[in-house]
């Protein structure tokens, strides 16, 4: 099993789709490591040469991404920003409801969690 910025990709993938494993490495970022390198997005990751994980792994490194837990760093203190400004959105962060104007009269569950039943509201 390769190893690449902390995450243990599957061997059994295609690269191009075992790369999205990695946190903050989507579909077009994967495309782009792969035209990068020279590796067929076709290829599995079983089929590598180490020389080629390094490869992948060092373009990964650079600071062109940013990865896993810098990434998730990064979200944190910009969240924290926004709660110690007292903004409309960090207000919507500390109460855990949307925060781009999404409506929450109806749907909203996955932010606002399973619907809770109130006594006393049917009539």
């Amino acid at each position: 099993m390769a190893r690449i910025a902390g995450v243990n990709i599957p061997t059994a993938k295609r690269v191009a789709v075992a790369l999205t494993y990695i946190h903050g490495i989507g579909a077009t970022k994967a495309q782009e490591i792969c035209d990068k390198i020279g590796i067929k997005p076709a290829c599995r990751v079983s089929d590598l040469l180490d020389a080629e994980i390094i490869k992948i792994r060092e373009a990964i490194d650079s600071d062109e991404y940013l990865v896993e837990g810098d990434l998730r760093r990064e979200v944190a203190m910009n969240k924290k920003r926004l709660l110690d400004l007292g903004c409309y959105r960090g207000l919507r962060h500390r109460r855990n409801l949307p925060v781009r104007g999404q409506r929450t009269h109806t749907n909203a569950r996955t932010r606002r969690g399973r619907a809770r039943a109130i006594a006393g509201k049917k009539k």
